[in-house]
């Protein structure tokens, strides 16, 4: 098969520019090398689109947060992960969580279905030297093509470490210790039970003695030139938290405010009190046989993990689908390398999409992906690009990886909206709705007035 666009990379933004290029008529060769003989250091499948960190897409409110907001202008331009992301849902409060399998699964059948998507099972080892393309290979991009990726930009690679979460089985977890509840019982009309999450409640002394723990474990060792990788403040190794003070974990991950522990109640707080301090686990599958520890990302070793994790209230039984790790990942220097299109300056026949350039998130890497895919269809039309208004959660994103972001301090971003135009003149109280007010009626004319489908 011929094809207008060849897109490296079967991850989320890889499989969303696919897809929107194909549903403009497009045909689309998109290269994965998982399936070919080749796997990452993260992955555990063959899947397009897999999940290898949380199951969480985050907020799903479009009315107070940034990413939600996301998460409503991608439907509103019929994003397929969003459409994998509703069949695959889960609960999870005001979140949206999926389930990783059969989100994977729903991707990689939509895409094979479409009449204009190849999918070949290879690995590319050098950036094409003619032909449309969209490098989407993600953080974890091989060594071979990123070698040729940084031959074409003259930059040297910028890194981070990106940490994973365990997975626990339902069933081992001991619930008479245990209870489900999400925080100031926020929970989605799914939820069951009254809640979304399970928690584990630990008293002051259990507390220290798991931040003792933390401290003690036996980590990962890095190799000589990994040792001064920073990590991304989002998926940071709950150890290295913990090493920023012994309260640290109380006001993050583990905060046990607006959670009422059943287990301790009195005539002054019949509904429970707040415990010490929580673990919490988030459902990661559809039936609701695997839980992920929230912010539990970590580098100790698998021996240290099990011992450790046990000592948690309702664990000490606990078995374990997939233990903590962690990855190198690697991004581009965007703003100094590509364009305002995604474009590679010097080769403008390639773009970048996804966490390589810099984004951070599965929704901002589908997002850049999604952008990517309509800047290659404007092209391949022979229409102007008319990008998003800066005001829009799309237009922020692409503005501050394409050049908005200083160079030199470059790192991974969510999107948050201290990347929007500020509204001086609204009050602190009605900032967030004033912010999505405007990118949705924004959006909405851009829509409108902007050609995205082709000829």
């Amino acid at each position: 098969m011929t094809h207008d666009i060849h897109i490296i990379g079967g991850g989320l933004a890889g499989s969303e520019a696919a897809w929107q290029l194909a549903q403009r008529g497009f045909t689309v060769r998109l290269s994965e090398m998982r399936g070919g003989g080749d796997m990452t250091p993260a992955h555990q499948t063959e899947g397009l689109a897999e999940l290898v960190c949380s199951n969480s897409f985050r907020s799903d409110d479009s009315d107070k947060n940034a990413v939600g907001l996301l998460h409503y202008e991608m439907r509103e331009l019929d994003s397929l992960i969003m459409r994998a992301g509703e069949t695959a849902r889960v609960p999870a409060g005001s979140a949206m969580a999926v389930d990783r399998d059969v989100f994977s699964a729903e991707v990689e059948r939509t895409l094979l279905e479409h009449p204009k998507v190849t999918v070949v099972r290879e690995r590319i080892d050098a950036l094409p030297d003619t032909g449309p393309t969209i490098v989407a290979t993600g953080p974890l991009t091989a060594q071979s093509l990123a070698e040729s990726i940084v031959k074409a930009t003259g930059q040297e690679r910028l890194a981070f470490f990106d940490a994973i979460a365990p997975i626990v089985h339902h069933d081992s977890i001991d619930m008479s210790k245990c209870w489900i509840q999400s925080r100031w019982n926020k929970r989605t009309e799914a939820s069951n039970e009254g809640g979304d999450y399970i928690n584990c409640p630990m008293t002051k002394d259990q507390y220290l003695a798991f931040h003792q723990g933390l401290m003690d474990g036996e980590k990962t060792e890095f190799r000589e030139w990994e040792k001064d990788t920073p990590y991304f403040d989002g998926c940071m190794p709950i150890e290295v938290m913990a090493a920023r003070g012994v309260e640290t974990l109380r006001y993050g991950p583990m905060k046990g405010v607006g959670l009422d522990n059943p287990f301790d109640t009195s005539d002054e707080f019949p509904q429970g009190r707040w415990p010490y301090a929580v673990v919490q686990l988030r459902q990661d599958n559809k039936l609701g046989t695997l839980w992920n520890m929230v912010g539990f990302q970590t580098k100790l070793k698998y021996a240290a993990q099990i011992e450790l994790f046990r000592t948690i209230p309702g664990l000490e039984n606990a078995e374990f689908a997939r233990l903590g790790g962690l990855h190198r990942n690697t991004f581009l220097n965007s703003p100094m390398v590509l364009d305002r299109q995604l474009r590679l300056k010097g080769a403008e026949h390639i773009r970048f999409a996804g966490q390589v350039t810099g984004c951070e998130g599965y929704v901002e890497s589908s997002a850049v992906g999604l952008m990517a895919g309509l800047m290659a269809a404007a092209e391949l039309s022979g229409r102007d690009w008319s990008a998003p208004p800066r005001t829009t959660a799309f237009g922020a994103l692409l503005a501050h990886i394409t050049g908005d972001a200083e160079a030199e301090t470059y790192q991974p971003m969510n999107v948050n909206f201290g990347l929007f135009p500020p509204l001086h003149e609204v009050g602190k109280k009605q900032r967030k709705e004033a912010y999505t007010g405007r990118a949705k009626a924004d959006l909405k004319d851009w829509i409108a007035n902007t050609e995205l489908v082709a000829a």
